[in-house]
């Protein structure tokens, strides 16, 4: 399976850059027509490590380069949901394979698979009974015929001109952790709560907080009863500075339920009667929008901005809950 460029030509710089992108791509597209049923048993053999209650982990492990996408395939298992720690091989011939105990699953990436610092890990891995899995290019190599499993990398050229320098290969590799990485996720039914566990901090973790963590509940929430005199429902609606006041029910299949909302663009229409005179149920608009409090506080804040509102009261099964504020996003760093 080949990509094709049908750009036109263009400075060598760019021709450079196409032609290992392009090489690349070629590689991650013979990487997926060659998956086979290792994959399924190396997805079989990663779940039991993260499985619930257990205190099991990944090690991850590679020499060079390889070491460094093993440390990026060490920490995309870890964010989703698969605990998962990188050792050095080298290190780990000086004290470190103590961190590799019963129960983890080891991960090795060679390209060629004959990589004398991995060998000490290797030989640990078949002497305690820890599943070994290969990702390499040479299935009869060293680590090869020492894995449980081995993740094959099919033979192509690496993007380097002299075909040296480890380009196609950590491409392909990077690319098969991803895979691993969201192949469990998907076993695991991994949703974005248990996303946000691991990503408090930073814009990923934003975007994943929900209504209920911002919302203002309890007697923060500007709520009159129906029938409430506008002179009093003005001094709730003031000392709460949300800009608006909910309306609630007293009787029959309404009562305490949300029924309406009096906010700054009610009192505006109603400004040249006598305003003060009159009942909520005169001033407020019916049937109010609402959100629940699990939806996601960016969608809340992106509803504000599309229908020029400030504020949202939360319901539960018509019941108030909670209100939330455009200002409250804002101060939470949610853009």
């Amino acid at each position: 399976m080949q990509v094709a460029s049908r750009r036109p030509a263009a400075s060598p710089d760019i021709e450079v850059g196409r032609r290992v992108l392009l090489m690349e791509a070629n590689g991650l597209a013979a990487l997926a027509a060659n998956l086979d049923s290792s994959f399924g048993k190396a997805l079989d053999t990663l779940l039991n490590v993260s499985r619930e209650g257990s205190h099991f982990r990944v090690i991850v492990s590679g020499m060079g380069k390889s070491g460094h996408v093993a440390r990026k395939i060490a920490a995309t298992m870890a964010s989703t949901g698969t605990p998962a720690m990188f050792v050095h091989p080298a290190e780990a011939s000086h004290g470190d394979l103590g961190m590799v105990t019963n129960g983890d699953v080891l991960l090795c990436l060679s390209n060629s698979g004959d990589v004398p610092e991995m060998a000490d890990l290797i030989a640990h891995a078949k002497r305690f009974g820890i599943p070994l899995i290969g990702m390499t290019s040479k299935p009869k190599s060293a680590l090869g015929q020492a894995s449980d499993i081995t993740l094959v990398l099919p033979p192509v050229e690496e993007a380097c001109p002299m075909g040296l320098a480890p380009t196609t290969s950590t491409t392909m590799m990077l690319a098969l952790g991803d895979a691993l990485a969201v192949g469990l996720m998907e076993r695991k039914g991994f949703t974005r709560d248990h996303y946000r566990v691991f990503h408090p901090g930073g814009r990923l973790g934003k975007q994943l907080i929900k209504v209920k963590s911002l919302m203002h509940s309890g007697a923060e929430m500007p709520l009159v009863p129906s029938g409430t005199a506008m002179r009093e429902a003005l001094v709730t609606m003031a000392g709460r500075s949300f800009g608006c006041i909910g309306i609630v029910g007293k009787t029959g299949r309404e009562k305490d339920r949300l029924i309406g909302i009096v906010t700054d663009g009610d009192l505006r229409r109603h400004i040249e009667g006598d305003l003060l005179a009159q009942k909520v149920d005169a001033v407020m608009t019916r049937k109010p929008m609402t959100i629940g409090q699990d939806l996601l506080a960016v969608e809340a804040l992106r509803e504000m901005n599309s229908r020029r509102i400030t504020a949202f009261f939360v319901v539960e099964n018509g019941h108030p809950v909670g209100i939330l504020h455009m200002h409250d996003c804002v101060r939470a760093g949610i853009t």
